[in-house]
């Protein structure tokens, strides 16, 4: 696969150090260089282009904004914020995704793995993207065996500690994995995590009320720190 390679542009330090930490942490992800002048930034993507931009939307002398109206072509974006009611504007503006401050890892993993998706379209030369993105079962490791279990057939995954627990229709698969790990193999088109211990196919949402998601007859609680990725979902699929 062909890295993608990224800027990210930021006024605030701390935000460009999480940023930088976590996409060390991301295969495929090349991190070419980290502004906290979008000056400088503009500069740089003129002798050096970027496949995609990690932005801020509010600073202070140039808004993320109105620095990607600058660019002509315009690379992916990801807007970086603490305003939540940029939301709307940024995806009016064709962003990849928008991430809240402070980002937590596997949101920052989501949105890579959306931009992935996007750079194999425009470009579907890419082989190998092009072939992840037609996959649609995973083979799951249970003990010695493996399961083949075909995505649509997912209706939730539950954390358990140590191990994860896949549920489909007719059976529940124990794995050793993490949540994380399991999300970065699951397209987010179709999967997103609502808890710290779920992760629902939102393919097989039935109801959606106080802070909890129905799935068949199952239960399942919405944290706070998911909620809003769960509603902006909800608004966008309404009619």
């Amino acid at each position: 696969m062909t890295p993608i390679r990224c800027i990210a542009v930021d006024d605030e330090p701390l935000a460009l150090e999480v940023i930088s930490q976590f996409a060390a942490k991301v295969p495929g992800l090349s991190l070419l260089a980290t502004f906290q002048n979008p000056m400088e930034a503009l500069q740089f993507l003129q002798e050096q282009p970027a496949d995609l931009i990690f932005l801020d939307i509010h600073m202070p002398d140039l808004s993320g904004i109105d620095f990607l109206k600058i660019l002509n072509p315009s690379p992916l974006v990801i807007f970086t914020t603490a305003h939540a009611e940029y939301a709307t504007q940024s995806y009016e503006l064709d962003a990849v995704d928008y991430l809240l401050k402070p980002i937590q890892f596997d949101r920052f993993l989501k949105a890579v793995n959306k931009a992935i998706r996007e750079k194999a379209r425009i470009f579907p030369s890419d082989a190998a993207e092009a072939e992840q993105g037609e996959r649609n079962y995973l083979f799951i490791k249970s003990d010695v065996r493996y399961f083949k279990v075909n995505l649509k057939d997912i209706l939730f995954i539950e954390g358990m500690r140590d191990y994860i627990a896949v549920h489909t229709g007719h059976q529940r698969i124990l794995t050793l994995t993490s949540m994380t790990r399991m999300l970065e193999k699951l397209p987010d088109d179709d999967f997103m995590r609502v808890h710290k211990s779920f992760i629902i196919n939102i393919n097989h949402i039935s109801l959606i009320q106080n802070n909890r998601v129905y799935i068949g007859q199952r239960e399942i609680p919405i944290s706070s720190s998911y909620r809003e990725d769960l509603q902006r979902l909800i608004d966008k699929m309404s009619q």
